[in-house]
């Protein structure tokens, strides 16, 4: 990345300085090996005789590993391909089916996957004009598809597109994610007779969800395995919010973006000792830098909150471009409010209840007021000094209350806001210019905050 040039520079003619990067946790490595080793175990698991689900939402992944079935992950598939800049295929091919540029990217992407999938090796390179063994069309064709999208209606479309895309021969088991309204007095985060009653609701769906599954795989499902997995996941879960906090050091240790890049083992990867390692070793690294007084930026002069998903082509590059700011981006809404963010309440001996318990906590599936308080608690915390709100074009679930987001956060804690567009998936929604002149104002109203209370 270009390194930042103040006015002052630009007028005397000054060399510019040293492009400032940030400073990444050797951990990660671990992250990315672990998630090559999925993806290729998944690529071969029709060779080795297993089944295979498509799935996109809610963490099913223990649920499907409990029965040995191979999972693809919807949005992680999209965003594997648009980290590795193999999206823009799958995204056009979609487009010359009237698919429309403003519907979600990662569906665009994953359906387009799926017709991909369905081509020859030399239907793949003439129509989508791409290697057939690109990742997108290595991904096994489904035995299944389960659909679990909290709010977003787009989820459920998705898999009925997927459903018709491999012919309406594949079964189809979808999961009905109910909003937490909490607009009662009794309404409290994770509490209250509303939030019972979806947990319930859900839970009893989960529990159909497993006969679904028992009546393809022809096989007893194995609830002991399944609480062996949870068992995995609840311990990673804990590590990783206790390393989390810890950044709340001067300088933060890790930022937003390595937590972006450390999703996959709470998302999608598979429940096992592994994934408790990898946080085991990711909490020892964070602990050591807070011991040398190591910044997960070169100098830390701002502390700052992301709001909305990650842009997955641009993690790097914006990682990168706010060290230059002197900016830490501490924490998000993605990352610290969402994927087994209660690991406290998964009773091993009912794992289901729990597990419906996270599900409906997820940040798209409860009302702006509860999001709100949240995200204020999380600021506190961290000592945000202000507010990037990333509105991802083709994420309306994500993106709908962030206007209030800035509002309420901004005016309550009296923190300046940057709001800018991108997407997920999709990059030529995003425009670095706009993204550079906006975060550059936030910056200059926090130093102008900050000289008047001299």
């Amino acid at each position: 990345m270009s390194a930042i040039i103040t006015p002052e520079q630009r007028i005397l003619g000054a060399e510019p300085p040293i492009a400032k990067k940030a400073n990444r946790l050797q951990a990660t490595k671990l992250n990315n090996q672990m998630v090559n080793a999925y993806w290729e175990d998944l690529f071969r698991a029709k060779e080795e005789g297993r089944l295979v689900c498509w799935t996109e939402g809610i963490q099913l992944n223990p649920i499907l590993q409990a029965a040995d079935i191979a999972w693809c992950h919807g949005e992680a598939a999209a965003a594997l391909l648009a980290a590795r800049k193999e999206s823009a295929a799958p995204q056009a091919h979609m487009e010359t089916l009237g698919y429309d540029r403003e519907l979600c990217s990662y569906a665009r992407t994953h359906i387009g996957c799926g017709v991909m999938n369905q081509s020859s090796s030399v239907e793949a390179q003439t129509l989508l004009n791409v290697d057939a063994r690109t990742l997108g069309s290595r991904i096994p064709a489904p035995d299944m598809i389960i659909s679990a999208y909290p709010f977003c209606s787009t989820g459920q479309q998705w898999d009925n597109e997927l459903y018709r895309t491999f012919g309406k021969k594949v079964p189809i088991f979808n999961i009905s994610m109910d909003w937490v309204w909490g607009n009662k007095s009794s309404a409290k985060y994770m509490s209250g007779p509303e939030f019972r009653e979806k947990v319930a609701f859900l839970k009893k769906q989960l529990q159909d969800c497993v006969r679904f599954i028992e009546g393809i795989t022809g096989k007893p499902y194995d609830w002991d395995r399944l609480s062996e997995i949870m068992k995995y996941i609840k311990q990673a879960a804990e590590l990783r919010l206790e390393a989390m906090r810890l950044c709340k050091a001067r300088p933060s240790p890790a930022s937003f973006f390595e937590w972006t890049n450390s999703i996959a083992p709470v998302n999608f990867l598979p429940g096992g000792p592994e994934i408790v390692h990898y946080f085991e070793q990711k909490k020892a690294e964070i602990e050591s830098r807070i011991a040398q007084g190591i910044g997960s930026v070169p100098v830390e002069k701002y502390r700052l909150w992301w709001d909305g998903i990650m842009n997955w082509n641009k993690i790097g590059w914006l990682s990168d471009k706010f060290a230059g700011y002197d900016a830490c981006m501490v924490a998000g809404r993605y990352t610290h409010m969402g994927f087994w963010q209660e690991p406290q309440v998964i009773d091993l001996r009912d794992p289901l209840d729990g597990m419906a318990q996270n599900y409906i906590t997820c940040p798209i599936s409860i009302s702006a007021p509860q999001v709100i308080e949240k995200i204020i608690e999380h600021c506190e915390y961290y000592e945000i000094d202000g507010l990037i709100l990333h509105g991802a074009r083709t994420c309306r679930a994500f993106s709908y209350p962030q206007y209030m987001i800035a509002d309420a956060v901004g005016k309550r804690l009296g923190l300046p806001v940057a709001m800018f567009e991108g997407d997920m998936v999709d990059e030529t929604f995003y425009k670095d210019e706009v993204v550079s002149s906006r975060v550059e104002a936030m910056l200059e109203a926090i130093d102008a905050s900050r000289a008047r209370m001299r």
